[in-house]
């Protein structure tokens, strides 16, 4: 790939998702962008680049960026931050909003639908702690293929494998031939958006509990603190926000102070905060 070629499309992703794409993952670039290629019957990347160049098709330019962000996920996806929801969050969740009764969760980048879904499993097990209540999980990603998978609920054998319990396979999901459907029950439970985290966030209303793991390790450092004010501005004042392990706010942004002694597990800065109290008393 020309490097003139390989600048235009880094810098057209970085517009429109945010990913940083350095010149090492050019290889990436390639075999990823060759099927667009195929699919709008271009002869090879030259031709692509020419195109993007000479034609701005809203329709071509999302399917360069979908082929490019990134769609890993698996069902419970590092275990400790869903048995932390289960047994730390969710209980001084339950306490805090017992007036209320009801909580929302939102699952950012989502991919096809699997942390969303690890939740709502996690949910219909606490049933019995949950009655009357409203919990609302919205799933939100980039790309539009992703949402429809998730909407859909049908998983491989390989995707059911990975990190699901059988015993939870059995209990949520119904076999289809070679695939495996979520429940319609779980999937009442939840509702995906196509959604960029670059664009206005505000539409999406508040939330308690945000999921945005393993998503700011793609961005540059500017990127990162943006898209970590957005979520702030709609987050209740006592909300919590998941990072992945390998993610942190210190250095970034001053809107999000970590919860001790709870890793990967932050809150705002200002205002009341997270009860760390009930916290602790709940794990």
């Amino acid at each position: 790939m020309r490097v003139e070629d390989f600048d235009m499309f880094a810098t057209l992703l970085k517009q429109r998702s945010g990913l940083v794409l350095t010149k090492d993952k050019a290889y990436l670039l390639e075999s990823r962008l060759m099927p667009v290629a195929r699919k709008w019957n271009m002869k090879g990347l030259d031709e692509l680049a020419t195109t993007v160049r000479t034609r701005k098709d809203e329709a071509l330019l999302r399917d360069i960026t979908e082929a490019m962000t990134t769609n890993e996920s698996s069902f419970f996806r590092d275990t400790k931050p869903f048995d932390q929801f289960r047994q730390v969050v969710l209980p001084a969740f339950l306490s805090a909003r017992a007036a209320k009764r009801q909580i929302r969760i939102w699952s950012a980048a989502c991919s096809s639908g699997q942390e969303a879904y690890s939740l709502a499993m996690l949910l219909q097990d606490e049933a019995t702690r949950t009655a009357g209540w409203r919990i609302d999980i919205v799933g939100t990603d980039i790309s539009a293929e992703m949402v429809e998978r998730a909407k859909s609920g049908i998983y491989t054998q390989f995707e059911v494998q990975r990190g699901l319990p059988i015993q939870m396979l059995v209990k949520h999901f119904k076999q289809m031939g070679d695939k495996w459907q979520i429940n319609p029950n779980l999937r009442q439970m939840v509702s995906f958006r196509e959604w960029n985290l670059l664009q206005d966030l505000g539409g999406l209303g508040q939330f308690d509990i945000v999921f945005c793991r393993n998503v700011l390790i793609y961005f540059d450092q500017p990127t990162k603190g943006r898209v970590l004010e957005a979520i702030a501005r709609i987050m209740a004042p006592d909300g919590v926000l998941y990072l992945g392990g390998a993610e942190t706010v210190l250095g970034i942004t001053d809107r999000f102070k970590p919860v001790d002694g709870q890793r990967g597990l932050y809150t705002l800065s200002s205002g009341p905060g997270f009860n760390a109290g009930s916290l602790k008393a709940a794990g």
